[in-house]
This record gives C-alpha cells, sequence and structure tokens, in this order.
C-alpha cells in the first residue's frame, strides 16, 4: 500500500500532515531519548460463527489509533491514542516523554518513504461478499459433514476476516506502511459412537487472502473431511502407553513443537537479557546437524507475513539455525540496537495499542532427504504425532509438555492403531539434539497459527517436514 493510500485513512481526516509527524517525532526527542516512532492502525473486523445451521453469533468491529514509543536505552516510555488529531497525539507525545525523559536533546526528523513489497493482495478482503452468502457457505459445510458420516452430531463452523491498515514514522527515517488482509475458516465436529461416546474433531485454514476465495469450489471440504477423520479416529483410540520412546512428527502443523521449544528461544529479548535456554551460543551446535530452522516473513500469502514489520522494516528471510549451528536470533529495533545487531523484521505487535518485540512470523524447518516412510519403517516401537491441541513451554530452560491431539503406535515399522492421551515431554534443545532423520516432505500449516507472548497475540506460520526424534519422554494414560 502506497503512502499517498494510507494518508487518505491516517492523516488527511484529522488533518495532519508529513510535516506534522515529523514536528512531533522532533518533539518526542526533545528532552532526550534514542529513538521514537509513530504506529498507526485502523482494522475492520467481521466474525461469523454457525453452530447446528443456526447462526451463534455475527459481529463486526471497527478500532483506530496511534501509539508513541520512545526509547532511552532498556527504558522505554510509550502511550496511546484512538484519536487521530495532532491535539491527541502531541498530549501522547509527551506522556511517552515523561516516562522516558533524559538529558540528551535530539535533532529533528527528515521522513523518507519506504518502498514496501506487495507479498499479498492490497484489496479489500472484506468487499464483495454479502452476509447472507456467509451463511450459506457455513450451512452448507454443516450440510455436508452430516452427509458425509452419520455419526456427526454437532457442527460448529466459523468464518473470521479481518482489514487492516498501518503506517509507521519513525525517528531514523523510517515511513512505511501496509495493508493486511486475513481471513480463516474453521469447522469442529463432535461425532459420537453407538455406545454414546463422543469426540471432538476440529480444522480450518486462511492466510492473506481474499474472503472470495474461501467460496472457490472444494476449498471447504479439505477441512470438513480433516475434521471428521480427527474425530472418527479418536473414537477408535486406545490409551496411549508412557516411557520413553523414539517419537515421529508429521509433516506441517506439529511444527507447532519447533515454534514453540525452539522459536521462541531464539527470540532476541529473551537472549539479550540472558533468559533463552540459547542465550549466548551463536556459532555454537545447538540442535542436530540435520536441522536448519528459518523464520521467513516473505512466504506469498502465509498467516505469518509481513511486507514491512511493525517498525517499518522490510521482512526477509532469517537463518536461525543451520545444520545445527546457531546463526542467530530474531530482533526488533529496539535489542538489535541494545545487542550491537542489525535488526531483522521481526518486530511485531498486536495493535497501535501495544508495544512491539521480536516475534516469529513464519518459522520452520528445511526438509531434508528421508522418504516419510523410510523414518516410519525406522522404529520398531513408538509414537507417531500427526496434530498436537496444545502445550506449555518454559523459555528458560526449553522445557515443553504438548499434547497430541492425534497420534498412533508404530510397530514393527509400521503405523498400527491410534492412541489417545499422548503427551510429549522434554526440552527444546536436547530433543532437537536427538533429531536423526528428516524427511523431504516439508508442508506449511493451513492458516490457522495464532502465538500469544506478553499478553500479544498474532497470526503466525508453521512449517516442517516429517522428522524423527530418537528418544523422548511420552506421558500416557494406558494402566
Amino acid at each position: 500500500m502506497s503512502i499517498k493510500q494510507t494518508s487518505q485513512t491516517f492523516l488527511e481526516p484529522g488533518g495532519l500532515s508529513v510535516s506534522d509527524l515529523e514536528v512531533l517525532l522532533a518533539d518526542a526527542l526533545s528532552t532526550g531519548g534514542d529513538f521514537a516512532d509513530l504506529y498507526f492502525q485502523s482494522s475492520r473486523l467481521e466474525s461469523w460463527v454457525l453452530e447446528n445451521q443456526q447462526v451463534k453469533s455475527g459481529s463486526h468491529s471497527i478500532d483506530q489509533g496511534v501509539g508513541i514509543r520512545i526509547n532511552q536505552g532498556e527504558k522505554t516510555g510509550f502511550a496511546y491514542t484512538d484519536a487521530l488529531n495532532k491535539s491527541s497525539i502531541s498530549q501522547a507525545v509527551q506522556t511517552a516523554r515523561s516516562i522516558a525523559r533524559s538529558q540528551v536533546s535530539h535533532k529533528g526528523v527528515n521522513l523518507r518513504n519506504a518502498e514496501t513489497p506487495k507479498l499479498y493482495t492490497p484489496q479489500d478482503v472484506l468487499s464483495g461478499v454479502n452476509n447472507s452468502s456467509i451463511i450459506d457457505l457455513l450451512n452448507e459445510m454443516d450440510v455436508k459433514a452430516r452427509q458425509q458420516d452419520h455419526r456427526v452430531q454437532k457442527v460448529i463452523c466459523s468464518l473470521v476476516s479481518s482489514q487492516e491498515e498501518m503506517m509507521v514514522a519513525a525517528t531514523d527515517g523510517i515511513f512505511a506502511a501496509d495493508v493486511r488482509p486475513m481471513v480463516k475458516l474453521s469447522i469442529q465436529v463432535i461425532c459420537a459412537d453407538d455406545k454414546g461416546r463422543m469426540e471432538m474433531g476440529y480444522a480450518g485454514g486462511g492466510g492473506r487472502i481474499l474472503l472470495t476465495d474461501v467460496f472457490k469450489a472444494g476449498y471447504s471440504d479439505a477441512f470438513i473431511d480433516q475434521a471428521i477423520h480427527s474425530a472418527l479416529t479418536n473414537l477408535q483410540a486406545k490409551a496411549a502407553p508412557a516411557g520413553e520412546m523414539p517419537v515421529v512428527l508429521a509433516s506441517g502443523w506439529p511444527g507447532v513443537l519447533l515454534h514453540e521449544a525452539v522459536g521462541h528461544g531464539l527470540e532476541g529479548d529473551f537472549n539479550r537479557k540472558g533468559s533463552s535456554a540459547f542465550s549466548g551460543k551463536v556459532g555454537q551446535q545447538v540442535t542436530s546437524k540435520a536441522c536448519t530452522i528459518i523464520d521467513s516473513g516473505i512466504l506469498p500469502d502465509r498467516r505469518g507475513s509481513l511486507n514491512v514489520d511493525d517498525e517499518g522494516t522490510q521482512s526477509q528471510e532469517n537463518v536461525l539455525i543451520e545444520k545445527g549451528i546457531l546463526r542467530g536470533y530474531m530482533q526488533d529495533k529496539l535489542n538489535a540496537r541494545l545487542m550491537g545487531v542489525p535488526t531483522t523484521g521481526n518486530g511485531r505487535r498486536e495493535s497501535f495499542a501495544h508495544l512491539p518485540m521480536p516475534r516469529m512470523t513464519n518459522t520452520y524447518m528445511l526438509g531434508g532427504d528421508y522418504d516419510p516412510k523410510e523414518i516410519i519403517e525406522s522404529v520398531e516401537k513408538g509414537l507417531y504425532a500427526v496434530n498436537f491441541s496444545g502445550g506449555q513451554v518454559d523459555i528458560t530452560n526449553g522445557k515443553f509438555v504438548f499434547s497430541a491431539s492425534e497420534a498412533y503406535m508404530i510397530e514393527n515399522g509400521k503405523v498400527t492403531h491410534p492412541v489417545k492421551g499422548a503427551t510429549l515431554i522434554g526440552d527444546g534443545p536436547a530433543a532437537m539434539q536427538k533429531v536423526s532423520m528428516v524427511g523431504n516432505d516439508l508442508d506449511f500449516d493451513q492458516g490457522l497459527g495464532v502465538c500469544g507472548k506478553d499478553g500479544q497475540s498474532i497470526p503466525v506460520g508453521i512449517g516442517q517436514p516429517s522428522l524423527k526424534i530418537d528418544q523422548l519422554t511420552v506421558g500416557g494414560t494406558q494402566v
């Protein structure tokens, strides 16, 4: 999105100009500070949920405002306002300035337009589709699910779409803008067997696409199939065994373990403070040589992709771990400056009312040389984890606990019966050291990833090929 277009959203309605922004930024550092920026954001969100073909909820919200941040060393002054006029922004500047006050004044600011790449559509995602069409689509998904299997007892379908515009002006001269569409379609089913036992299955996807894309023939069919398959699989599942054993992770969404157990530990703020299990280990081997881990904000249409990050830095591809060797961390401007390294385009925030921090975009492991079938055949007895429902990680030591929502036993090199109640327990660095086989089937999640950190939620992408961890503790319920 061009600065001219963004000015029509953020500047012109409040009688603001680029010169006004330069004055406000100069004022922000008039009593001292290392850096300051203004982050403008306008977002519209529409959400529909149907339960058993009845509209359970429908909402439309609009939010806009500007946040002002002033950095002085490690100290940050921050304030925000939802009024886009010079007087209100000036008051926010004074509030932030009083928090980050120092003794060294700075010179004026000259903003320069930044060229913004186009990794996704700049069109308005919310246009071109009326409410009745959305309700019809969700109803159709419900009908198809019930027709597919008589054991489907309950269906919940949802469609969430949003259109976000942002603009950032900073004392380092950055003046950049972006428009960010997002769509997520999902389905949840509850299936019951003839004994009355019930299980839930969930699936969905989306990305930085147009709302009209989800109406294309066959788009939702895969999600319906996946949700029903997951529920029916767990209806047949036996109790998972407990103990140490080889674990094979399927490609795609199981990369959430990589995201949590390794990715968060590679964010700059944790490493600057020395609180990560990976702190001070750049240049050292931290995983198996089979692992090359990348964070990339430049994958077209992906949920975690950004033309520019929330500090106006152009997104890029960052090699975090190369053949087991730690190459660097993900950085925003503050932590990059304090650590004396370049920013990596990973400065992200939930909204104008939040401070940016180093966050992941699309984090994944490169594919290897093994056919997934070879990986399974190499296991005499172990666990095959296909999907996860959630987990917890301690960044300081990398210890994690993850719950598998779909998993199977591997016996004599073959996938056998499904198991329920399996949890994976370990620590990220140690688990990654035990990766012995990496598949040639790199895949990404379908577009559902949401990452939480310090109370902020942002969209992210996750990916990995099939891989084998030689030994991992599995928590189970088998007596």
